[in-house]
């Protein structure tokens, strides 16, 4: 009997210094909160891989082209995805520093915006009547409106081909990407297309290799991020410019199918040029 009252007795104290360890916030034990089954790293402990370090002279052939993102092509859905759209995400990043942006008064990247000079392109500026109850008049108010992503539904590439001699193959890199919008009247009709401002790629790499894009495939285990998907070229676009002495686009001279056919015949060049090295 005292060996079982002895024993009752530890138990009793065991359990009353245990409740004394507890924390006293029982949160602290609950676990993290994971969109998923475990916390996702993949895409944050990537590094990028770096471009091959080119020699001039081993640059046997190069040519400028301009082509168009449509982000209202199946393809190109993920640049529209309204959890992060594509323009959210790059313009987030130039307004906090984290990437730079370049003036379109050219598209060589010679002039860096600053914060407020992003901030001036991406916020409409408008006047709205209202009614003063005060005064009972009519009074115009300024109002400051940011861009809706929904606007930018394109988006302008530069990027450059060119023939390593070195390994006789055909290459390309993307140099710049503008986002575009159009651009109405006072009446709302419709003006023209322009840019906003120029990123340059080459910089924004590591930035967009850990950022998520929507998996197209469908399998979220895998992750894709943004470097990922341009890099791969899992795009769709049309050629609106090459590089030419009248330093002109296609929408100059040419319209409509015409002007689309002119870009396929732009591609095209750039193929045969490639298939012209070898022969068989």
């Amino acid at each position: 009997m005292l060996m079982k009252k002895v024993f009752v007795a530890a138990m009793l104290l065991s359990g009353a210094m245990s409740f004394a360890q507890a924390p006293a916030n029982l949160s602290e034990t609950k676990p993290a909160l994971w969109d998923g089954v475990t916390e996702k790293k993949l895409l944050s402990e990537r590094r990028v891989l770096p471009y091959d370090d080119i020699r001039e002279a081993d640059i046997l052939w190069q040519k400028k082209v301009w082509r168009i993102i449509d982000v209202r092509e199946k393809m190109n859905l993920p640049f529209s995805y309204p959890e992060m759209p594509f323009f959210t995400l790059i313009n987030e990043a130039a307004k906090n520093g984290t990437i730079a942006a370049y003036s379109v008064e050219d598209d060589k990247f010679t002039k860096q915006l600053t914060a407020e000079e992003i901030l001036s392109t991406t916020v409409e500026i408008d006047t709205v009547t209202i009614f003063n109850p005060d005064t009972y008049a009519e009074e115009t108010k300024v109002v400051e409106n940011s861009l809706n992503p929904e606007n930018v539904k394109q988006f302008r590439v530069k990027e450059l081909w060119y023939v390593d001699k070195e390994s006789s193959t055909l290459h390309v890199r993307i140099l710049g990407i503008a986002p575009l919008i159009d651009d109405y009247d006072g009446q709302g009709n419709f003006r023209f297309t322009k840019p906003l401002y120029w990123v340059y790629y080459p910089h924004c790499r590591d930035f967009l290799a850990h950022q998520q894009v929507f998996n197209f495939a469908g399998n979220e285990a895998a992750p894709t991020s943004w470097e990922d998907l341009l890099e791969q070229r899992f795009f769709s676009s049309y050629i609106t410019k090459e590089s030419n002495i009248y330093d002109r686009r296609i929408e100059e001279y040419l319209t409509g199918i015409d002007a689309l056919l002119e870009g396929d015949k732009i591609k095209n060049d750039i193929f045969h040029f490639e298939h012209d090295m070898w022969s068989y």
